[in-house]
């Protein structure tokens, strides 16, 4: 007995370690472990996570020393942890939230699915937003500095680190005693509350007066009351919106089912509609919370509270299918949330936070007004107060400094810099700039235009000096006209000279030309260019791009310089025919949807878009990746007369019908071809003063008889006029590596025949071109497994080529055998099958 007494003993199992009185601190050790790897996109195995919690716990999850729950809320911290180091430089990069989404999913996507549940878990539904999910709603939420930020069921987080990454204040709230330890050891300095969010109105300070909520609230679980409840989301909702301050903003995310065009719920969006406005609501399927432990459909619900005496409603749109991933309801955030109402001064919340991008404005931007559901997402956002811009100051260089900045070395390119001005205050471009020699041996015309740009485009560096260059001489050519008058036609394609003094002559306003490479930063320059006739009073624009795609890209460019931007609306959301209700805006649409043509009562695009623009329009017409309108005017081609492309007829069409506009073409690649530049007619290329061909074909024909050297004239000429810019990234400092492979014997023996493949494999004088024929030519005896697979493609390059000499055999679905006798066989001609 006494010798099986330690075997005995050492066979019980460990003793139950109860958790930590507070585990907080043990899951932030786990969090820091594991925040390292995350930012070198590692993934996190559950393995490596078992081992963090074991070692901060000292204990196993067998021993009850933790559970799988802390241990995925240990990954979710940090998620915050990472994102409080890298989120505001990610977010600044990226422009815009939806522009980080792809990024932030991929790195969600590095820690473990949750694929086990605590019985605490279960009770109350404590599934946390995943990160994609959460910048569907900061995107919604449209969060500024001035915000205050209620979260009534915090969890871990992972909403409240987003809004502080995006500037506002923050004001926590959780019932779950661990979540809401690791909230004060997380947000150290801001107020967390365990209150029951189901009446978190009744307990909150009458102080606090968030002016956006977030919140992802239990489904149906309710604290101290077991079982379900189906009422449990709407009593959350309805204390949430009587918190809000009148213009506040909440979003929430809820059951996909809780919906106002569910008859379940109905009566309960009355209620909450009294006095609010649902704005959006948009599903997303079950994939979208797969990472956190469960595939429920959920939704995203965005209320704008009502000021006083305005009535609430619904315009959302109800009826858009089921967003089949976060991406997807993103998009539909990002095109269908207008802005935000303007706040009761009284009621504003000013927290003394850095703006992620400097200047940007006051989260008001709309008027409160009674609201239609056709008008509701298609007005814009409008400024509550003017914007406060000012005369760019920039001093014009004397003849000897202009005669240093031309002065040229034996290199290609030239270092870029202003040559004609000097622009005090302003940023350097952040990455060194070239321009080529002949661009670099004329200096521009000494400008005149003023710009009128707010104070922290300067003070903050938003537009570099090269960058602010181009907004002064594109609104110097906007000053001028082209030379002589012209008749256009009704369909606007046929423009004839006329007597100035004609009735419906008009005249042409010279365009300009961004001809930078990539890195210069075109957008940002775009969105400078737009940023200045805007403040000169012209709120109405057109932004034409390449794909749709890019509208974000225009967005972030525009909101970059500190600017709102819904104001850039895509011509999509309003269908062919239908007036444009917008009152000002950037107008933004792609070549493809411009040459959409009259469809019976329906008029075509670009007639939509005069109509909104107005014929006296004297605003900017953006034509980025311009090269898109090539081929404007048709021409030659190898097989002879080619038409022109619709694309390049509707850009022009748009050019005619509004000769006031201030044109700009924007591309690194303005034309492949000399006649392909038929569409930059705003140039003055032909027909003009400036250049000494009086039709197109003669410039054409003048142009391609002088080859690259009358290309680099024509450039050079137009940067002498101020029309053109063309910077690229300089590659001084580049260094290069060479990278050598060395072959082994057997890769050589493998490698070094290939290149004589398809010769063999063509020569009528060889047999069949088989592979056996090309070892017996060469004397040489390789290994039997480099001879078989050499001999294979010897054989399958015989097959690709002259199948002359194949046998096809009708019996074995198209195979062909090789006749040489070694048995190759090779698949269909179209395929490689072996």
């Amino acid at each position: 007995m006494t010798h099986l007494a330690p075997v005995a003993e050492a066979s019980l199992p460990a003793p139950i370690v109860p958790f930590a009185a507070n585990p907080a601190p043990a899951i932030v050790v786990v969090a820091e472990a594991l925040q390292p790897n995350l930012a070198q996109g590692l993934r996190i195995e559950a393995l490596r996570l078992r081992r963090e919690m074991e070692h901060a716990f000292g204990g196993s999850d067998a021993t009850g020393a933790w559970d799988w729950k802390l241990a995925y809320e240990a990954g979710e911290v940090a998620l915050i942890l990472f994102l409080r180091k890298f989120g505001r430089a990610l977010l600044a990069r990226a422009g815009s939230p939806a522009a980080l989404l792809p990024i932030l999913a991929k790195v969600a996507g590095l820690l473990p699915t949750h694929t086990r549940r605590s019985e605490e878990m279960e009770r109350f539904q404590q599934f946390s937003t995943p990160l994609p999910m959460g910048i569907a709603a900061l995107t919604a939420a449209q969060i500024t500095p001035r915000d205050l930020v209620l979260e009534p069921s915090a969890g871990t987080g992972l909403l409240a680190i987003l809004a502080e990454i995006a500037g506002g204040g923050l004001a926590l709230n959780e019932l779950a005693d661990t979540r809401a330890d690791l909230l004060r050891l997380l947000f150290p300095g801001r107020p967390v509350t365990t209150f029951d969010a189901a009446q978190i109105d009744d307990h909150l300070d009458v102080s606090s007066s968030p002016s956006v909520i977030l919140m992802n609230p239990p489904f149906s679980a309710q604290a101290n009351v077991d079982g379900r409840s189906t009422e449990a989301t709407a009593r959350h909702l309805r204390s949430a919106l009587a918190r809000l301050v009148p213009g506040g903003r909440l979003v929430a995310i809820t059951g996909a089912g809780f919906a106002p065009d569910a008859p379940a719920w109905a009566e309960t969006f009355g209620r909450l509609t009294e006095t609010a406005h649902l704005i959006f609501t948009g599903a997303v399927s079950g994939a979208a919370f797969a990472k956190h432990g469960t595939s429920f459909e959920t939704r995203i619900s965005v209320f704008d509270k009502c000021r006083g005496g305005e009535p609430g409603g619904i315009t959302a749109d109800l009826h858009q299918p089921t967003s089949p991933d976060v991406a997807h309801l993103m998009s539909r955030v990002t095109a269908e949330v207008p802005p935000r109402l303007e706040l009761d001064p009284a009621v504003t919340v000013s927290l003394g936070h850095t703006s992620l991008f400097p200047g940007s404005p006051a989260p008001t931007t709309r008027k409160p007004v009674s609201r239609s559901r056709a008008t509701s997402a298609a007005q814009p956002a409008k400024p509550d107060t003017p914007i406060e811009a000012e005369e760019l100051d920039y001093a014009l260089r004397d003849a000897a400094e202009d005669e240093d900045a031309t002065r040229l070395s034996d290199a290609i390119y030239e270092t870029f810099r202003l040559q004609a001005i000097e622009i005090p205050g302003a940023a350097q471009h952040p990455t060194k700039l070239v321009q080529s020699a002949a661009m670099a041996s004329v200096a521009p015309p000494k400008p005149s235009y003023r710009p009128k740009l707010p104070a922290t485009i300067l003070r903050d560096g938003l537009l570099s000096d090269a960058q602010l260059e181009t907004v002064i001489y594109t609104g110097e050519a906007h000053g001028a006209y082209l030379a002589g008058s012209w008749t256009v036609d009704e369909t606007g394609d046929m423009v004839s000279a006329a007597p100035e003094d004609a009735a419906d002559a008009v005249r042409f306003r010279r365009g300009f030309f961004l001809g930078d490479g990539t890195g210069a930063g075109k957008g940002r320059q775009s969105a400078g260019i737009l940023l200045d006739n805007w403040c000169q009073g012209r709120r109405k624009a057109l932004w034409i791009s390449k794909s749709d795609k890019l509208l974000e890209d225009a967005q972030r460019d525009w909101s970059a310089l500190g600017q709102e931007r819904l104001l850039v609306t895509p011509l999509s959301r309003f269908a062919q025919g239908r007036e444009i209700p917008l009152t000002e805006g950037i107008l933004f649409t792609t070549y493809a949807t411009l040459r959409s043509e009259e469809r019976g009562a329906k008029k075509s695009r670009v007639d939509q878009i005069v109509d909104w623009l107005g014929a006296d329009f004297d605003g900017v017409i953006l034509f980025d990746e311009s090269h898109a309108m090539a081929n404007a005017a048709g021409g030659k081609g190898e097989r002879g007369d080619t038409m022109a492309s619709q694309q390049g007829r509707a850009g022009l069409r748009l050019q005619h019908k509004l000769p006031n506009a201030r044109v700009v073409y924007v591309s690194a690649t303005g034309a492949t071809t000399v006649h392909n530049l038929a569409y930059a007619q705003r140039l003055g290329l032909w027909g003009g003063e400036d250049f000494p061909f009086q039709t197109r074909s003669e410039f054409v024909e003048a142009i391609e008889a002088g080859g690259v050297a009358a290309m680099e004239v024509l450039a050079r000429d137009l940067r002498a006029l101020g029309l053109y810019t063309a910077r690229s990234l300089s590659y001084d400092g580049v260094e290069y590596e060479m990278l050598e492979h060395a072959l082994s014997p057997s890769s050589a023996a493998f490698t070094m025949p290939m290149p004589g493949l398809r010769h063999h494999s063509q020569q009528p004088d060889r047999g069949v071109g088989c592979g056996e024929h090309f070892w017996r030519e060469r004397h040489v005896e390789p290994s039997g497994e480099i001879r078989r697979a050499v001999s294979l493609r010897v054989c399958q390059a015989a097959f690709l080529w002259p199948f002359a000499h194949l046998d096809e055999d009708p019996h074995a679905n198209s195979i062909h055998r090789c006749r040489s006798g070694c048995g190759s066989r090779g698949g269909h001609p179209d395929r490689l099958d072996g």
